[in-house]
């Protein structure tokens, strides 16, 4: 272990203090993470800055390794490139010199890997949390260049998952790497491959491997900064619920001129049910969600139109502040609609329709009661009597938390370092379920959610992209993240 280790341990001892607050409030009581009073000392921080800057070359490499490995877990055609995907994350995982490593799955569930450093005497363990398996590409042909065959422009490296989220599985094995495989605390690496499924599995491995995972501080990097350069803890997601809705009008497709008129069309109905979900401003009206406000300041509406895409004229829809309406209310959206395509469709009226719908939960409510709401809106607005099937799929609770005690304030101080601007605290409109999960299976533990990801990486879209200065930030910040937490 590096000598400087030693030195920084016994600069931090006897500085525990205070005691566990509220829920998810993490003081330094008896087990937990000790108070560390003043900033790291310049040399180990020089170190580190040395260290993880000489690691970032091969860093890259293997996160270019993993983005061309296709790990769609959602499509079964790519179960195979999901599994490979895992043997290479455990496979970099024992050459950053973990002592042990595993492969675990579920029952039906895609395979993930637990790997472990041992913690030095007398220290904490960190669980490293993210996940290997990405999005499906939304169509290869509209990408720039190939989405699993890395390319860097312009400072940022474009990929299916180059930002999300195996620049989180390589953020941790590259920090591991610049500690040469010891580093001053426990080390517990957590890597899922069902994330971007809903971690279906999720409750389960927690479950059975919960010795291997229990931990004193659990750093999720699965979120997203402000700017490249400003670094951000999250502090609230919103939850996630989505359904299949089905309108059925006519038992076979008819003659639109024999029979249109008086026989409506299946599609049709579909799109005004659709827009019952919301107001003329577009504020979401299903009654029974949760909305809640910000004191936040209010985003600057010219960036946050550049960073959604949203072209000239386009209105903003809702109201209260930007902030509030993304981190804090409700947010529903159309993800696909099952209809004659146009270069296919003939003159007949259409007899049945299909819609994803995706309904983003505010915090404080619950997904299951928020299921039943929409679907009981839905059923109260099906128009012309139309035969109405709603299928519930995916659900996942929303979470928030009070950052207050030691490893917040060592997070702070670690991240400012290495990104010469201090720490926001941010909501996060998207959902992360398995946080909530961690939550109320390891109590005691203190959550830091983080990321490489900023406004520019288009997570789940087109054109996915990492801003590799950033990264390189990211690895430092977790490198002296780990430093802070050594007692």
């Amino acid at each position: 272990m590096w000598s400087w280790i030693d030195a920084n341990r016994k600069r931090t001892s006897g500085h525990r203090q205070g005691a566990p607050s509220r829920r998810r409030d993490h003081g330094t009581g008896s087990g937990g993470v000790p108070h560390v009073a003043s900033p790291l000392v310049p040399d180990l921080r020089e170190t580190l800055k040395s260290a993880t800057a000489a690691v970032l070359a091969g860093a890259r490499a293997d996160l270019e390794r993993l983005v061309r490995i296709p790990s769609i877990w959602a499509d079964p055609a790519h179960a195979d490139d999901t599994h490979r995907s895992a043997a290479a994350v455990a496979e970099l995982a024992r050459g950053a010199g973990a002592t042990s490593v595993r492969i675990v799955a579920a029952d039906g569930g895609a395979p993930a890997v637990i790997a472990h450093w041992p913690p030095p005497p007398g220290q904490p363990t960190v669980l490293l949390y993210a996940h290997h398996d990405v999005q499906p590409t939304g169509g290869d042909e509209h990408w720039t260049s190939p989405p699993f065959e890395p390319t860097e422009r312009d400072g940022r490296l474009y990929g299916r998952g180059a930002a999300d989220d195996k620049a989180g599985v390589m953020t941790h094995l590259a920090v591991l790497h610049a500690y040469h495989g010891t580093p001053p605390v426990g080390v517990t690496l957590f890597i899922e491959g069902e994330e971007e499924s809903g971690s279906p599995t999720l409750t389960t491995l927690l479950a059975e491997h919960r010795d291997l995972l229990t931990a004193d501080v659990i750093v999720i990097a699965d979120a997203a900064n402000p700017a490249v350069d400003v670094p951000a803890l999250t502090t609230s997601l919103r939850g996630l619920v989505d359904c299949t809705v089905e309108v059925a009008m006519l038992e076979r497709p008819v003659h639109s001129g024999m029979s249109g008129g008086p026989a409506g069309d299946a599609l049709t109905a579909l799109c005004r049910l659709m827009a019952s979900l919301h107001d003329a401003k577009g504020e979401v009206v299903v009654p029974g969600l949760v909305h809640g406000s910000s004191d936040a300041p209010d985003m600057d509406e010219a960036m946050f139109r550049s960073d959604a895409g949203l072209l000239d004229g386009v209105e903003l829809l809702g109201c209260g502040s930007i902030p509030e309406r993304i981190w804090h209310k409700p947010a529903i959206a159309v993800l696909g609609i099952d209809a004659p395509r146009v270069d296919q469709a003939s003159n007949v009226l259409v007899p049945r329709a299909r819609a994803m719908v995706s309904l983003r939960i505010a915090p404080g409510d619950d997904p299951v009661a928020a299921q039943r709401a929409l679907t009981a809106h839905l059923g109260a607005h099906v128009p012309w009597g139309a035969q109405l099937t709603v299928t519930p799929g995916a659900g996942g609770a929303p979470f928030s938390l009070h950052t207050v005690g030691s490893p917040y304030d060592a997070a702070r101080r670690a991240f400012a370092e290495a990104f010469g601007n201090d720490v926001v605290e941010t909501g996060m409109g998207g959902s992360i379920p398995f946080i909530a999960e961690f939550a109320r299976t390891f109590p005691g533990a203190a959550v830091l959610v983080t990321g490489v990801g900023d406004p520019a990486s288009r997570w789940h879209g087109i054109d996915e992209s990492l801003d590799l200065q950033m990264f390189g930030r990211g690895v430092l910040a977790e490198a002296l993240l780990l430093a802070e937490l050594a007692r």
